[in-house]
Order: structure tokens, then C-alpha cells, then sequence
């Protein structure tokens, strides 16, 4: 058990963090370590809660043990601190104009020419509509130096500005860009939506070579610093939501979010940290890493990057990547992941707002059976009330890969929900 000699709380808190812990009556205190080394093998240690009622404060204590937290405000509130540790100044967020992206950056070796799951996506019958699109594109500043610069590219169809409309985020998968989300983009904006698209940490470009996700992947195991994989982006779509809510065409209460892999990690992340993602809906991204890791189905995830992971085995001393080296490099480069940020106290977290889960049945880097605690926990949270809000489907006979059925799902979900 770590000690808790000295706390921390958030004063003056900004936009972001007021916002936040709004919908909660707790504020969290955790031990002031240095970022470096905020990442134990296993979460153990205290947590006071200063619980407000009326005019009387009480203390109470928590006892957090491998993820056992599941109280949606304190478990958020935690996870906003963990990604205020990792940064050592906060800037104002800035908006600057950017131009149209030529060439992207794919980190393939053959870089992807055609996807027909998002050439499928459900798109009104416009004769011009190319015409008819509005690009934006724009960089928002989330944080100091070259990674807190976010790329995004905005797609919306001209017409009445003063008219408020709902918007979707769309998130890549790993070593793709936002150019390659575009016909999502087109097709969503084609039916009324504002739609966006934001690079990721280390793609697109915020990348410079073909190893540049790789690279920092390994830098954060070696150093400690960066949180690469999934953390370091919800970030930026805290800092995107606050530029979202305040533009004049979006309305502030139906702003959703999606992605595929990778980007569904960090839309179900996003959802999960900031309540004003109003509708999620993750593609092939959600699972459950402590279960993966106890149940022994890891390698598909780690095969999907598997440099960090061989260089922990190295400087572990180990001759073959193994569970205890899976565990150390999840809390090193994404502290929480496999105990008290993973799915089954996440997931139940994003309700009541509608959440449509969408993998296929057989993906090894998503396995079903990893998500049937927090499918059980999403339903009780839930709950009878809003019952017809969260959703599960898992495509029979396919694996890791994002399918025109699971498109569709997606685009129902949001009309459903967001008009």
C-alpha cells in the first residue's frame, strides 16, 4: 500500500475540469508522485473523498484495488488527474488555420488505397453534393510543444448558419490519418451533420515517418513521460469538445463520437472522461485488458504493437514476451488500463447516454468473453429506463475488421439519437 503523504487538489480548476466534475459531489485526492512514476504494477493506494452535502463536509475513504472502484464521478475524476499529471503547463486553447492535407501520412508499409466499409456509409441523395461541401481546416492547440498541436478537418454542407446542428467525431485506426476518414465524413455531412475528423498522437500530421507511432510508443515504456496509446488523444478530445460545444452550427447537446480500433478506443475513452459526447459508438475498439491478460488472450493486441512490448521483454530480462510483461507495459504507457480505467468500470460509466458497442464475434484483439462483465454492469447502470440506450452487437464470423453492417449500425445510432 502507497502511503498518502501529501495530496493535491484542483484549484482553480479550468473549463474542462469544472465541467467534468460537475456531475459528481466528490473531489478526489491521490498521492502528489512525480508523473515518472505514477505507474505501479498493480493500483493500490487511497483515495479521500471530500463529499459534500449542503453546507456539511464529510471524509470518508476508498480503497482502490485493481480496478475495484465503479462510481462513474469518482473513477472519472480520476482519470482526468492522471492525464493532468502528464502535463506540466496548461495553455489556452488556440485555433489556427491550416491547409488542406496534399499528401497524408499513412505509417503502413503499403499504404491503404479503398475501404468499402466507409464507402458504404448511408449518404443522401445529392446530385452535387461536392458542391455543396464546406472543408474546414484547422489546428487546435491542446497543450504546449509539437504533440498538443490537434489537426482537424471539418466537413458540413453550406446553408443557413444560424441553423444548429448535431455533430460526429470520427477517430482512425492505427497508422491512418483523418484524410482517410473522408468518406465518412462526406456521407454523414451529406445528411445534416457537422462531421469532423481529428489525427491521433503520432499519425497523420503529427507523424514524420513511418516508425513515429512505434517510436513513441517504445519512448514512453523507456521513459514514462507520454502516455501514447489511447490517453494522450482523450486528451485532445476533451480540449475538441470544448471547441465543438462553442462553435454556432453545432448544437452543444448532440455531439457524437465514433471510431475503428484504435480510434473506437478513443471514442469510448472520450465518452467515457467528458459527458458532452452525448452519443458513442465504438467500432471493433472496446475490450477488456485485465481479462485478456488473466484469460491469456493478449497476443492479439500486443501483435498490433508489438515493438513496445519486445523492448520491455529485453529490458525485463525475459526471453519471451509473457503476461507479467503485458501488465507492466499497459501501466507504464497507459496507466489504469487493465485494472480500474478497463471496460468493466468504463464502459457502465458513459451511462445513461446512448452507447452502441459494434465488434465482430471472433476478433482476438477484441474477444467477446472479455466484455461480459461490463456488458452485465452497462446493463444494470443503465438500468429498465433507458434500457433502449445501450446495445451490444458482435457480427458472426469476423474478426478485427470494421464491415459495411457495422457502418450502418453506427449511422442508425446516431440518427436514432442525435436527430
Amino acid at each position: 500500500m502507497v502511503s498518502v503523504s501529501s495530496c493535491y487538489f484542483l484549484q482553480q480548476p479550468t473549463t474542462i475540469t469544472r465541467h467534468l466534475l460537475s456531475s459528481t459531489r466528490h473531489v478526489c485526492c491521490i498521492p502528489h508522485v512525480p508523473p515518472h512514476l505514477l505507474t505501479p504494477y498493480k493500483y493500490q493506494f487511497k483515495i479521500v473523498n471530500l463529499s459534500i452535502a449542503g453546507s456539511r463536509v464529510t471524509e470518508t475513504e476508498m480503497e482502490v484495488n485493481g480496478g475495484a472502484v465503479s462510481d462513474p464521478g469518482t473513477i472519472r475524476s480520476q482519470f482526468l488527474q492522471l492525464l493532468r499529471t502528464r502535463r506540466n503547463a496548461q495553455v489556452p486553447m488556440t485555433v489556427e488555420p491550416a491547409k488542406p492535407v496534399v499528401k497524408p501520412l499513412f505509417q503502413d508499409v503499403t499504404p491503404p488505397t479503398f475501404s468499402e466499409a466507409m464507402e458504404s456509409c448511408p449518404k443522401a441523395n445529392i446530385g452535387n453534393l461536392k458542391e455543396l461541401l464546406k472543408e474546414e481546416n484547422l489546428y487546435l492547440h491542446t497543450e504546449p510543444g509539437d504533440q498538443g498541436k490537434l489537426p482537424v478537418l471539418i466537413l458540413s454542407t453550406k446553408g443557413n448558419n444560424q441553423e444548429k446542428r448535431p455533430a460526429v467525431v470520427f477517430l482512425h485506426s492505427t497508422h491512418k490519418c483523418k484524410e482517410w476518414l473522408r468518406p465518412l465524413l462526406e456521407a454523414y455531412a451529406s445528411r445534416g451533420y457537422v462531421a469532423i475528423g481529428v489525427d491521433s498522437r503520432y499519425h497523420g500530421e503529427r507523424a514524420s515517418s513511418l516508425t513515429t507511432y512505434r517510436d513513441a510508443l517504445v519512448s514512453s515504456w523507456k521513459n514514462g513521460d507520454t502516455m501514447p496509446f489511447i490517453f494522450d488523444t482523450v486528451w485532445d478530445l476533451i480540449k475538441l469538445a470544448d471547441y465543438l460545444t462553442g462553435r454556432d452550427d453545432i448544437d452543444p447537446t448532440k455531439i457524437g463520437i465514433t471510431g475503428e480500433s484504435l480510434g473506437g478506443m478513443h471514442a469510448s475513452f472520450a465518452a467515457f472522461a467528458d459527458t458532452r459526447y452525448a452519443v458513442a459508438a465504438p467500432i471493433i475498439g472496446v475490450q477488456g485488458f485485465r481479462w485478456a491478460i488473466d484469460n491469456d488472450k493478449w497476443q492479439a493486441r500486443v501483435d498490433s504493437i508489438k515493438a513496445v512490448f519486445e523492448e520491455a521483454r529485453t529490458d525485463l530480462g525475459k526471453n519471451e514476451i509473457d503476461k507479467e510483461v503485458v501488465e507492466k507495459v499497459w501501466d507504464r504507457i497507459a496507466p489504469g488500463l487493465a485494472s480500474q480505467f478497463d471496460a468493466p468500470n468504463t464502459v457502465p460509466a458513459i451511462a445513461p447516454r446512448p452507447l452502441l458497442i459494434v465488434n465482430g464475434a471472433e476478433d482476438p484483439r477484441c474477444p467477446l468473453e472479455g466484455l461480459e462483465i461490463p456488458k452485465t454492469r452497462a446493463y444494470k447502470a443503465y438500468g429498465d429506463a433507458h434500457s433502449d440506450k445501450f446495445k451490444l452487437v458482435a457480427e458472426p464470423g469476423i474478426g478485427h475488421q470494421m464491415t459495411p453492417l457495422m457502418v450502418k449500425e453506427a449511422s442508425d445510432w446516431f440518427d436514432q439519437f442525435l436527430k
